[in-house]
């Protein structure tokens, strides 16, 4: 995933050491941001403080709006419900690609947006980035709909080509078992997996992880995560074997996972850093992090989870995914039953009688 520039943001320490981040754009009030960068919080605060942004007295005649343009749409749009009602993360990633196109095409009228130029634009595209830019300008069109900036949807009729993928690879037993052989319990790399593996969240929910998110609960300690990507808020039993990883590494910190200079990790630094540990360890590309939320979900299955059981662990929303995990071991087990009761269907009559104590028929026919 791209990492999402932020502008006007200024990071400093105060002089109790305490890292502070303000948004600051010169001839507009200083807004300060709560939280840790990036998370659910700050990134609220953040678009709020993008969104109240008006044009300041002394800059009369600049930076002004133009009625019906490109860059009065993503405005409003920013401003409205639909997308105020948005999840944190989807609106950082709608708001990363919008004002990448206001960038090129701000002053462009809206309501000439040909259905042509969108299509060509998006087809120069990969296909995951294509996908996430043609659901962002389809919103913002629909908007621009609502408000009688032009009459159609241009990008209603926008068909990209099918992208067949098996989706990201879920680690294996021997790739997770060679990453723990080389990382002992104890190092911040064998946390980062344990961390990862045993909740089955996304990158951006472990690197919030701390103390903190710790309480107790009727079965044991449990995880409290609200998900920056949708909102959801979960309680995770906590497994031995991740109570085991944090009791073994020492942390002074908010977080559970931080860089070498005790910073929180941002979610690019993180994948980044994670993924030169896997190649430490001999681990192929296929391996990431996402991976082993994928890796949790197959190892529920295969423990006889139900998809809801699995679902309210991993926090998915739609149960297609989980059904891919349990289908695929719902697969597995019956195949292996299914050997079993033809190997037990096919043993040897000559095994049978020799068990029994009884000469063969052939033996009796050929005997002189």
């Amino acid at each position: 995933m791209t990492r999402i520039r932020l502008q006007y943001v200024h990071a400093f320490r105060d002089r109790h050491g305490k890292l502070r981040h303000y948004f600051r754009r010169p001839g507009f009030k200083q807004v300060p941001l709560p939280g840790l960068t990036y998370s659910a919080e700050f990134m609220e605060a953040y678009q709020a403080a993008l969104a109240g942004m008006t044009a300041p007295s002394h800059e009369i005649g600049t930076s002004r709006t133009k009625p019906g343009t490109v860059n009065a749409a993503i405005v409003g749009y920013y401003q409205s419900l639909v997308f105020r009602e948005l999840a944190p993360g989807t609106q950082a990633m709608r708001r990363a690609i919008l004002e990448r196109f206001r960038e090129k095409h701000g002053d462009k009228r809206v309501a000439t947006l040909p259905q042509k130029f969108i299509a060509h634009m998006l087809l120069q595209m990969g296909p995951v980035a294509a996908r996430n830019w043609l659901k962002a300008l389809r919103c913002l069109l629909d908007f621009a709909m609502a408000e009688g900036f032009r009459a159609d949807n241009p990008t209603r009729d926008i068909k990209l080509p099918k992208h067949r993928s098996d989706g990201r690879h879920a680690w294996t037993e021997d790739e997770i078992a060679q990453y723990e052989a080389h990382y002992a319990i104890g190092t911040r790399e064998r946390l980062a997996l344990a961390l990862l593996l045993e909740t089955g969240q996304r990158r951006g929910d472990v690197i919030r992880m701390g103390p903190q998110h710790i309480r107790s609960g009727p079965d044991g300690p449990e995880l409290y995560v609200k998900q920056q990507k949708t909102g959801t808020e979960l309680l995770i039993l906590m497994s031995h074997e991740l109570q085991q990883v944090l009791d073994a590494t020492p942390c002074k910190h908010m977080t559970f996972l931080t860089t070498k200079s005790g910073r929180p990790f941002s979610g690019n630094d993180f994948s980044e850093q994670f993924r030169a540990w896997c190649d430490a360890a001999g681990l192929p590309k296929r391996c990431s992090a996402h991976g082993l939320r994928h890796a949790m979900g197959r190892q529920m299955a295969e423990a006889n989870a139900t998809p809801h059981q699995i679902a309210a662990v991993g926090g998915w929303k739609s149960l297609s995914m989980v059904q891919r995990y349990t289908k695929d071991a719902d697969q597995a087990r019956l195949a292996r039953e299914a050997v079993e009761l033809r190997r037990a269907s096919r043993t040897p009559a000559t095994e049978q009688r020799t068990a029994s104590g009884k000469p063969s028929i052939r033996f009796a026919k050929n005997a002189p």
